[in-house]
């Protein structure tokens, strides 16, 4: 089984560990196709090549920023994996940013490249497509977040798992569009898992323009959100809390009969305040000793991010008012 990955530096902030496997139990796909994205504050990066963990350090880097992403290349396209691998490589490449503008500038101008390269070969599968599940990580600054897919972050404490994200699906369309309220929504999204996609990096989206599919990212912000899902746009600031975990995860956890269920155990493997590296292993020695009912054969990505407690002499930076989230 792959190893969890934790040899990274981004004391005296965070704790970071991540893994990326093929699927658990039995019957599993033939290859995976996620990928991940690590730079931590040295500059040394992690990602996967041809399914295997690769790293190298990033010149000129600048110390104390780091980056985290999870990718979920879309299986039922043709070169899913390769899109998500293209994904990280641009990625690696990519500058480091410190505002949302700049992250989205840059990721605008990959998703377009990308585009272009895999239009060629797209052929009668069409273009190809990967989730992206991102955290910036600026010195001094407050997280920004930007994500794109039915790829997740969650927040997770000792009560409960809660979702920072809103998958980009069709049930969400159907939202966005007032033919769903917010119940309807959640049992559609939240209580069970459907593999269709309404939006994904390189793919394009299916949300400004029901009957095709555009070029472009379409962002949910609060001006298109329905009122109960304002407070979660897709590319955003966030305040993280020191007592709890934060869990970037690709879609095979829970992808089941009851996902909600199966999320709602969860918070019970923080018991005992684990280190990252043992969160990871946690969550994925419940799906596979204690898998949950009618659970379907899946790559899996688990990234956890816990803030690490501070000095009685050091004081969390607030967030600037622009950047405020409601």
């Amino acid at each position: 089984m792959p190893p969890t990955l934790a040899d990274f530096r981004f004391a005296p902030s965070f704790d970071v560990a991540v893994a990326s496997r093929v699927g658990v139990g039995a019957s599993t796909r033939i290859e995976n196709q996620d990928n991940l994205v690590v730079i931590d504050f040295d500059g040394r990066a992690c990602h996967l090549h041809e399914q295997q963990p690769a790293t190298t350090t990033i010149a000129g880097w600048p110390a104390g920023h780091g980056r985290l992403a999870v990718l979920d290349g879309m299986g039922g396209h043709g070169h899913g994996r390769e899109a998500a691998e293209a994904l990280a490589a641009g990625l690696l490449a990519m500058p480091p940013c410190t505002s949302l503008d700049g992250l989205t500038a840059h990721l605008d101008v990959l998703h377009a490249t990308l585009q272009a390269r895999f239009a060629e070969g797209a052929g009668a599968t069409g273009r190809p497509g990967t989730t992206l599940t991102l955290l910036e990580l600026p010195p001094g600054l407050a997280p920004l977040l930007y994500h794109v897919g039915d790829s997740r972050l969650y927040e997770l404490d000792a009560q409960q798992a809660t979702a920072l994200t809103i998958d980009h699906v069709p049930a969400t369309g159907a939202a966005l569009a007032g033919r769903l309220g917010e119940a309807e929504w959640w049992r559609e999204v939240h209580g069970h898992h459907a593999p269709q996609i309404a939006q994904a990096f390189i793919l394009g989206n299916a949300f400004a323009d029901p009957s095709r599919l555009s070029d472009g990212l379409f962002a949910l912000t609060p001006a298109n959100l329905p009122c109960w899902l304002t407070h979660l746009p897709d590319r955003r600031a966030l305040q993280l809390r020191a007592d709890a975990a934060y869990l970037l995860a690709t879609d095979g956890f829970w992808s089941c009969a009851h996902p909600d269920a199966f999320v709602a155990r969860w918070p019970a493997l923080l018991a005992d305040a684990p280190a990252a590296a043992t969160l990871v292993e946690r969550l994925f020695g419940l799906m596979e000793h204690e898998p949950p009912p009618g659970l379907q054969p899946d790559n899996l990505t688990a990234l956890v991010l816990r803030p690490l407690p501070r000095h009685a002499d050091e004081t969390a930076l607030p967030l600037d008012d622009d950047d405020a989230c409601y």
